[in-house]
């Protein structure tokens, strides 16, 4: 599937903000045999007075800007073309998980792709006892990793309840599970300390979700909005799966990659410090065209 996107994100100031300093992750990732990115920008307003591009240690394309002068607003606006693919099905060659631990040991790569990575504790993940025993309590003998991590993803699906009031971006995982309510973040972050109390190496996916309108109904301009999603380390044959708790669907040709991570503070897509007083007022869109 072939894609136009296009995201604004724009911060207004009660108080004219000095000395800000962000680091901005929008542009999706190309990926071999999966995503391709055929070209991309992202554009800032006002001009920043220092702007440089890296690479992170997730292969994440950021941009960092600086403004040393007083503004009042920020505006940040993405633009791309990218090529998505459906991942294949592929047979359920996953170990149980008890076969689990010997296939780790026996992976001896840190780099970025590295499932070590994606255990233990996070900065926004810390273990959970009661997350953990909800995920134990679903374990039925016999299940491979795989069927796990799609049996918990359904589970999520139907005993949580989709709020976009219930919670904010920094809610924990600890507080969503409890309410039982928030949106995708809530619901990544409830499945990946789940499935990473029993072992299963788990990580954070975000990026953008083509939306349909309902029948009859025409697709409103800036009604998509960015997502987030799970990845799954299923063993050494089957490699890493995309599952999205939100929708109780495997990662498709609808969901495009903008960056993986440990968990949301990996991959925000913007980030950053500034001088200011007072509230601020922030506004985002997002536009998934299909081309073909």
């Amino acid at each position: 599937m072939l894609y136009d996107l296009s995201l604004h994100m724009g911060y207004i100031y009660e108080t004219a903000a000095s000395n800000a300093r962000h680091i901005i992750r929008l542009l999706p990732l190309s990926l071999p045999e999966r995503q391709r990115l055929i070209a991309g920008s992202v554009t800032v307003t006002p001009t920043p007075d220092q702007k440089s591009s890296f690479i992170d240690f997730f292969r994440h394309p950021a941009t960092c800007i600086q403004f040393r002068a007083h503004h009042e607003k920020l505006d940040i606006r993405m633009q791309a073309r990218v090529l998505v693919e459906t991942p294949p099905l592929t047979a359920d060659l996953s170990p149980q998980l008890s076969g689990l631990p010997a296939q780790l040991k026996d992976y001896w790569s840190l780099g970025a792709d590295s499932p070590h990575h994606q255990m233990g504790a996070s900065p926004r993940l810390p273990e959970d006892t009661e997350i953990a025993a909800y995920v134990r309590e679903g374990l039925k003998p016999g299940q491979t990793v795989r069927e796990i991590a799609i049996a918990l993803c359904e589970r999520i699906y139907h005993e949580f309840k989709y709020d976009g009031e219930a919670t904010t971006v920094d809610t924990t995982p600890k507080e969503a599970f409890r309410l039982k309510r928030g949106v995708c973040q809530d619901f990544s972050h409830v499945m990946i300390t789940a499935l990473r109390s029993i072992g299963i190496p788990a990580g954070y996916v975000s990026g953008f979700l083509r939306t349909i309108p309902p029948p009859g109904k025409e697709r409103l301009e800036g009604a998509d909005a960015m997502h987030a999603w799970v990845r799954v380390w299923c063993g050494e044959a089957c490699g890493w799966i995309e599952l999205d708790p939100t929708n109780n669907i495997a990662a498709s040709s609808d969901h495009i990659v903008v960056a993986y991570g440990r968990d949301y503070s990996d991959v925000a897509p913007v980030i950053g410090i500034l001088k200011s007083s007072g509230n601020h007022k922030s506004i985002q869109s997002v536009d998934v065209i299909p081309l073909m």
